[in-house]
């Protein structure tokens, strides 16, 4: 039997100009108002471009050298799609694999999706052990804390006690995280807040508390958004007398749009408007911390 590890991510188009396309792979192809695909058009072009495929190719280079087993990744909503790497997986005769969602947190509106993705296409043809969540994992938790110490501790140097500390996930629809039927709720947003704790334990200064908790990057397609919003809170802050904000979104393990557009562009704008500096903690991204941290999540499901 032969094993591999299959990371999965939600994708990014590698320009401005394939948006529409991508826009059509997130809603199914439902259309979607003009306004809204040039909104996220202009923000792609804003950044350049979202560095997401590049790093996760990264991530899965490195776990690989980490385990010593073959580690693919696939995208649900771009190249390379998750049914064209189960394509290349089963040529290249893999009949086992461990796969791990790089959304630590598990909602129905994400990682419920990349196993839908995925199970239509591999069920049957090979053994699946799809990890659901991970965001308690105390190895991700130093992970995230090594990030977070440096700008945690700049800001608290220049500002002391009128520095603040903010986590955040993207939000999902409020209707996801509600009981369905004899479901239960959704367990993402008391998951976020979980590795959010996990990580300010980590924090002397923060283990008592005193950090707060947003969600972010609501979606442009109306309907109710779980919150509360990172500009509400930031308001909040400002009319608290702090002066300035350290974020770090710990819903996210890699810069892409929702970072480097909706954190370094957006919120910071608005937390300057609101009299509030804002600086962010880097991002995972393929850091040794990260890389370990996944290996320590999955490495024991290689043996079973």
């Amino acid at each position: 039997m032969s094993k591999a590890v299959f990371l999965l991510a939600h994708g990014t188009p590698d320009s401005a100009e394939q948006v529409p396309a991508y826009m059509r792979c997130i809603t199914g192809g439902r259309p979607l108002p003009d306004a809204v695909i040039e909104e996220v058009r202009h923000r792609y072009g804003l950044i350049g471009r979202s560095p997401l495929t590049d790093i996760t190719r990264a991530q899965a280079e490195g776990l690989q050298k980490t385990l010593g087993v073959p580690v693919y990744f696939g995208m649900r909503n771009w190249h390379p799609f998750i049914k064209d790497v189960v394509m290349k997986m089963l040529s290249d005769g893999v009949t086992s694999v461990v796969a791990i969602c790089l959304a630590p947190q598990n909602s129905r509106t994400s990682v419920g999706l990349y196993r839908k993705a995925l199970m239509e296409v591999a069920e049957g043809k090979m053994k699946i052990d799809f990890i659901d969540s991970w965001g308690d994992d105390t190895q991700l938790a130093e992970a995230f804390a090594a990030r977070l110490r440096p700008a945690w501790d700049a800001a608290r140097a220049k500002h002391g006690d009128k520095a603040a500390m903010l986590f955040t996930a993207h939000s999902v629809p409020a209707k996801t995280v509600e009981p369905q039927g004899d479901q239960p709720g959704d367990p993402y947003a008391e998951q976020c807040k979980q590795t959010a704790a996990h990580v300010a334990e980590r924090i002397p200064t923060l283990a008592k508390g005193g950090w707060r908790f947003a969600f972010q990057s609501q979606g442009m397609s109306g309907g109710a958004w779980i919150g509360p919003t990172v500009e509400e809170t930031l308001t909040v802050l400002a009319a608290e007398g702090k002066k300035a904000v350290v974020l770090q979104p710990i819903g996210f393990v890699c810069d892409h749009v929702e970072i480097l557009y909706d954190i370094d562009i957006a919120f910071r704008k608005f937390a300057a408007e609101k009299g509030l500096e804002l600086t962010r903690a880097e991002s995972l991204n393929d850091s040794p911390e990260f890389i370990a941290a996944l290996a320590k999540v999955v490495r024991p499901r290689l043996t079973m």
